[in-house]
């Protein structure tokens, strides 16, 4: 790759766009009384939150080995796509690359900020096309790995971080449920890099909405600078501090899922109603089956609820892990079907213990 000049990326307004200064940004103490703010002096969280939270990044940089500065905290990662697209992406003018069937909101988000969109299909294998990415000029790439819907963990991207001229996104939401690493320790080499993950999936936080963006300190002060000041509420701080502080129960919780995730395919293997399960690196099973319109509308009616992905990927059903009595309910649901359709029956019953 060429020398990076990251300023050829960002738009001008956002070069030159001074921050809203709150009043947590004037004084930073925790004592006093606060007569600054506007707020109302009586309540529980009466107060502001840290614009920076500063203890998240604290904990956030201990655990991953990465300096503060190179971290952004996000209401959600739908929050960071949306700012990388505001930063670097002029409207009606630039181009971004997303590769289907992907995170659907990479292209929503295009869509509300009137950003160009060019699809370069994963192949059969649902690896990147690299040769076809590079034949586009675009401002960034978005690349899931573990990829959703798919599951799997993205095998050539490295080719990518070093011949793609602009940004490269890698969303890692699903990155604790795989064996392999984490593009973390690439940031130092690759200046035009941004790596995305979440409270939301392994750490169990999708209702406080707290995602993570890991780049060059001057990619953060760009994002830190366009965000909303109060992006992140007190409270969502503190249950993204709470779990962190944890280790033990998260760890817990993790190898559960991941134990589930090997029982659960193995016994949807034995229905004739399934076809083809794929590999996954992610707490879900993306799974090809006969009917996939019929199935999930049979489990709906049975208050199981999957998601039908046979418009991205034909046929197929994504199938959440969960703990072992739901995925014990999943089991005994699709055995009953595949015995009122005359298929192998009294299947999967008992086999998946309990917490």
């Amino acid at each position: 790759m060429e020398k990076f000049d990251l300023e050829t990326l960002v738009r001008p307004n956002i070069l030159v766009l001074h921050p809203y200064s709150s009043a947590r940004d004037e004084f930073t103490g925790d004592e006093g009384i606060f007569l600054d703010a506007n707020e109302n002096p009586f309540g529980q969280t009466n107060r502001y939150p840290d614009p920076h939270q500063r203890l998240l990044k604290k904990a956030l940089s201990e655990r991953k080995q990465i300096p503060v500065e190179n971290i952004f905290i996000g209401n959600g990662s739908d929050e960071a796509i949306d700012l990388i697209y505001r930063i670097f992406c002029e409207p009606q003018q630039d181009r971004v690359i997303i590769c289907p069937p992907t995170y659907g909101m990479y292209e929503v988000s295009a869509n509300i900020n009137n950003v160009e969109v060019i699809q370069v299909p994963l192949n059969d294998q649902f690896e990147l096309d690299i040769d076809k990415i590079l034949s586009h000029r675009a401002q960034c790439i978005f690349v899931c790995s573990p990829n959703n819907p798919t599951g799997n963990r993205l095998q050539n991207i490295e080719r990518l971080l070093r011949e793609f001229q602009g940004i490269v996104i890698i969303d890692e939401a699903y990155i604790d449920f795989s064996s392999g690493s984490s593009f973390l320790k690439k940031l130092p080499y690759h200046p035009n890099l941004i790596v995305m993950q979440t409270f939301s999936k392994a750490w169990g936080l999708a209702g406080a909405r707290v995602g993570i963006a890991y780049a060059s300190a001057e990619i953060i002060a760009l994002m830190d600078k366009t965000k909303p000041p109060y992006n992140i509420s007190s409270l969502n701080q503190a249950e993204a501090l709470k779990v962190l502080s944890n280790p033990h129960e998260f760890e817990r919780q993790l190898s559960i899922i991941l134990e589930q995730r090997s029982l659960l395919e193995k016994e949807l293997k034995e229905l004739a109603v399934v076809r083809h399960i794929y590999p996954s690196d992610a707490n879900f099973l993306l799974v090809e089956v006969t009917d996939a319109n019929a199935i999930y509308q049979y489990l709906v009616d049975k208050k199981v609820i999957v998601r039908n992905r046979s418009t991205v990927v034909r046929n197929c059903l994504r199938i959440t892990v969960g703990t072992p009595e739901e995925n014990r309910v999943l089991l005994d649901a699709l055995g009953k079907m595949t015995e009122e359709t005359g298929g192998k029956g009294d299947w999967g019953k008992g086999r998946l213990g309990s917490l």
